[in-house]
Parts: C-alpha cells; structure tokens; sequence
C-alpha cells in the first residue's frame, strides 16, 4: 500500500493556493477585517511531504497534520524548511509526548489529563506549546471536544501550565448547507472564547485570542464570526489520493 510519504505531489498547488488567498481576501474585506488576519492552516492529511514542499514553495508555512505517524516522517522529509507544525487530530495519552516534542501548536485539547501531559513532556529549550481547547459546539455524540458548558472550568484549570501558552479554542461545527446557519455556530464559539477570555486571569486571558475554525465550505462565515485560523486541505492540494490499487 502506498503510504502518504510515497504519493507523488498534486499538481495546481500554487493556482489553488492563489485562489485560497483571493477568496480569504474577500471575505475579509467583507467582514471589515484587515487583509492577512487570518492564517490559512494546510492539512497534509493523507498527502505525502512532496507535496507539502511545493506548497511550502508556492508561500505556505503552516501546515496542519491529523496523524502523528505521517507526520514525524514528513517532518523529518522537510526539516530544511521553516515550517510551523500545528497537530489537528485527535489525541491520545500515548502520544502527547511525541507531540509535544515535535510540533508548535496543539488545537485538540479537550481534557485536563491532555494539557498536563503536554505541559510535562514539552522540552524545556523549546517554547511554550500553542494549545487551543476543541469544543464541541453543536455537541455531537460522535465527535470529540470538550462541552460548550465546560469550557471555562477547563481553561482555568491548564492556564498557566508550564511549558504551554493557552490561545484559544478549535471547532468543527455540524455541517450546514446555509450561510446563516453556518454563522451562527461560529458566532457562538466566539462568544463563548470572549467569556472564557474574560474569566481568566488577565495574563492568561490577553494570550486567549485564536478562533480555529472554518474549512473550505464554510471559510467565508468562520472569517465574518472571527476566525483567526482556516483549516484547509482538498482546496488547495486537491482530491485526497487512494493508495494504489484501490478501486475508485
């Protein structure tokens, strides 16, 4: 089977990424937002550390991974680049000590147990790990993060941990076909993020300033909401490859 190390890099990288700016640009303006307010985060998931370098080539330096083993090896592929690795999938105890040593931000966090293993495990000559809480904003049974009601009791609780900086919160809201629908969920995730911030102390409550929300679907109301950070991956590197010799 093909791993995602050995897929040959998609073609149009750089006319998608454009396209990504273009689109993030307009939907800045229309929210009032100065251009480049938000980072456009790729995720390689699935996509091999050829194509990360042509992105990287074509002005991405931010890139998101949801698989830890994927990731070490194509970090290791990429280790000439200047690349800020941001872990996006979902985190197991047996892995906190693998991320906290080879990425810069953490946006899954949704228990306490999490945070402290990171918070012990992050290299003491590295700087403080980024984290954001995941919440689950629609609270959806199959999906993981932490509850609406909850999140405040968890910020508190891991603000000030060694070795982390506490920046915001992560959420993948159910998905809507309308505009208003989709704005309304992120509306209320930055609702919730201004009370979480206001209820920490101030030290920790100025860093509280990441929304890590908003796809390739719904970019435009994550942006109009506050989104400081896109999650993108088929929109700019393309369909996800099948490993050869996989009926399509």
């Amino acid at each position: 089977m093909t791993t995602a190390a050995e897929q040959d890099a998609p073609e149009g990288i750089a006319e998608r990424l454009a396209a990504l700016r273009s689109r993030i640009a307009r939907a800045e303006r229309a929210a009032a937002r100065p251009t480049g307010s938000v980072t456009l985060v790729a995720v390689g998931k699935t996509f091999g550390a050829d194509a990360l370098r042509c992105a990287a080539d074509a002005g991405i330096h931010v890139f998101g991974e949801n698989y830890l083993q994927e990731a070490l090896t194509k970090q290791a592929a990429l280790a000439d680049l200047d690349i800020a690795w941001h872990f996006i999938g979902a985190l197991q105890s047996n892995k906190t000590r693998a991320v906290a040593e080879h990425f810069d931000w953490v946006h899954t966090v949704d228990r306490a147990k999490i945070a402290r293993r990171l918070a012990e495990a992050r290299p003491p000559e590295r700087p403080p790990l980024a984290v954001c809480l995941q919440v689950n904003v629609d609270e959806e049974p199959t999906k993981a993060g932490v509850a609406p009601t909850d999140v405040t009791a968890l910020a508190r609780e891991i603000a000030g941990l060694p070795g982390l900086t506490l920046r915001g919160l992560m959420a993948i809201p159910a998905p809507r076909e309308d505009a208003a629908g989709q704005r309304d969920a992120f509306d209320r995730v930055a609702a919730l993020a201004a009370e979480t911030a206001a209820a920490l102390p101030e030290e920790f409550g100025a860093a509280f300033d990441v929304l890590s929300m908003g796809m390739s679907g719904d970019l435009e109301a994550a942006i109009a909401a506050g989104a400081t950070h896109i999650r993108i991956g088929s929109a700019l590197f393309g369909p996800r490859p099948r490993p050869r010799g996989t009926p399509p």
